[in-house]
């Protein structure tokens, strides 16, 4: 695991998760590395019926990223960003740069200006 290897806790690193609703519209999540999503949970937060994982090979074609290395930032298609609220309060965050291995380290803040994200509450301990 990258956070292993930079010495930094698995929570401050961001895991960028490409998702579809029952429409098959895509939008990002990002989500400590150390929680997983509840579905459910975002689905009725942002208004949908339902959300899923998109299959790698659909995700690949929504960003433009290799899956394990998917990045928020400069994404082949324009979608809705939806953050864990928690994700907010680190004082510092790190996230995928757009391929295997390669993280940024940054303030979290950024991820307000850059992505206009939605702040969601829907992190479950794995």
């Amino acid at each position: 695991m990258s956070a292993r290897e930079l010495g930094v806790a698995e929570h401050a690193v961001v895991k960028t998760l490409v998702m579809e609703d029952e429409a098959k519209a895509p939008l990002i999540v990002l989500m400590h590395g150390d929680r997983t999503v509840s579905t459910k949970n975002l689905a009725r937060q942002i208004g949908r019926k339902s959300v899923q994982a998109c299959r790698p090979d659909v995700a690949q074609r929504h960003t433009g990223y290799q899956v394990g290395g998917t990045s928020p930032f400069g994404t082949r298609k324009a979608m809705p960003v939806c953050v864990e609220k928690s994700v907010l309060e680190l004082p510092k965050i790190y996230i995928n740069g757009g391929r295997r291995g390669y993280l940024v380290g940054m303030n979290p803040k950024a991820l307000l200006e850059l992505l206009n994200p939605t702040p969601v509450e829907v992190g479950l301990a794995q």
